[in-house]
Protein backbone atom coordinates (compact mmCIF):
# COMPACT_ATOMS: atom_id res chain seq x y z
CA UNK A 1 0.00 0.00 0.00
CA UNK A 2 1.28 3.45 -0.89
CA UNK A 3 1.92 5.98 1.84
CA UNK A 4 -0.33 9.07 1.67
CA UNK A 5 1.18 12.46 1.04
CA UNK A 6 0.68 15.32 3.48
CA UNK A 7 -0.14 18.83 2.34
CA UNK A 8 -1.04 22.13 3.97
CA UNK A 9 -4.11 23.97 2.72
CA UNK A 10 -4.13 27.72 3.37
CA UNK A 11 -7.66 29.05 3.74
CA UNK A 12 -8.75 32.55 2.77
CA UNK A 13 -11.96 34.57 2.61
CA UNK A 14 -15.10 32.42 2.54
CA UNK A 15 -13.16 29.18 3.16
CA UNK A 16 -11.55 30.56 6.31
CA UNK A 17 -14.90 31.93 7.49
CA UNK A 18 -16.52 28.50 7.20
CA UNK A 19 -13.65 26.44 8.66
CA UNK A 20 -12.73 29.02 11.35
CA UNK A 21 -9.01 28.22 10.95
CA UNK A 22 -6.31 29.71 8.68
CA UNK A 23 -5.04 26.34 7.43
CA UNK A 24 -5.68 22.61 7.30
CA UNK A 25 -3.22 19.72 7.23
CA UNK A 26 -4.63 16.97 5.01
CA UNK A 27 -3.53 13.64 3.57
CA UNK A 28 -4.23 12.34 0.08
CA UNK A 29 -3.09 9.37 -1.99
CA UNK A 30 -0.12 9.99 -4.30
CA UNK A 31 -1.06 11.16 -7.81
CA UNK A 32 -4.01 13.18 -6.51
CA UNK A 33 -4.88 16.32 -8.53
CA UNK A 34 -5.17 19.60 -6.62
CA UNK A 35 -8.86 19.85 -7.60
CA UNK A 36 -9.52 16.93 -5.21
CA UNK A 37 -8.65 19.25 -2.30
CA UNK A 38 -11.58 21.47 -3.26
CA UNK A 39 -13.83 18.42 -3.73
CA UNK A 40 -13.02 17.32 -0.18
CA UNK A 41 -13.71 20.73 1.36
CA UNK A 42 -17.00 21.02 -0.52
CA UNK A 43 -18.07 17.56 0.60
CA UNK A 44 -17.44 18.63 4.21
CA UNK A 45 -19.19 22.00 3.74
CA UNK A 46 -21.74 21.82 0.89
CA UNK A 47 -22.64 25.46 1.43
CA UNK A 48 -19.34 26.31 -0.31
CA UNK A 49 -20.45 24.62 -3.54
CA UNK A 50 -21.41 27.95 -5.14
CA UNK A 51 -17.70 28.89 -5.11
CA UNK A 52 -16.52 25.74 -6.98
CA UNK A 53 -16.28 27.25 -10.46
CA UNK A 54 -14.89 30.56 -9.20
CA UNK A 55 -12.02 29.18 -7.12
CA UNK A 56 -8.48 29.17 -8.51
CA UNK A 57 -5.65 26.97 -7.24
CA UNK A 58 -2.16 27.81 -6.08
CA UNK A 59 0.63 25.45 -5.06
CA UNK A 60 3.77 26.78 -3.41
CA UNK A 61 2.97 30.40 -4.37
CA UNK A 62 2.24 29.67 -8.06
CA UNK A 63 -1.11 29.52 -9.81
CA UNK A 64 -1.71 26.02 -11.18
CA UNK A 65 -4.33 24.20 -13.24
CA UNK A 66 -6.87 21.97 -11.43
CA UNK A 67 -5.23 18.80 -12.81
CA UNK A 68 -1.80 19.54 -11.27
CA UNK A 69 -0.75 16.58 -9.12
CA UNK A 70 -0.02 17.12 -5.44
CA UNK A 71 3.43 16.39 -4.02
CA UNK A 72 4.49 15.65 -0.45
CA UNK A 73 4.72 18.87 1.55
CA UNK A 74 2.90 21.09 -0.96
CA UNK A 75 1.29 24.26 0.32
CA UNK A 76 -2.05 24.58 -1.45
CA UNK A 77 -4.04 27.79 -1.61
CA UNK A 78 -7.67 27.95 -2.66
CA UNK A 79 -8.27 31.41 -4.05
CA UNK A 80 -11.91 32.43 -4.03
CA UNK A 81 -13.04 35.63 -5.72
CA UNK A 82 -12.59 38.67 -3.53
CA UNK A 83 -14.80 41.72 -3.67
CA UNK A 84 -13.08 44.97 -4.48
CA UNK A 85 -14.00 48.34 -3.15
Amino acid sequence: MTKPIEITVKLFAVYQEVYKVPELNLQFPPQTPVSTVLDRLLSEHPELEKWRDLTRFGINLQFVEPDRLLQEGDEVVLIPPVSGG
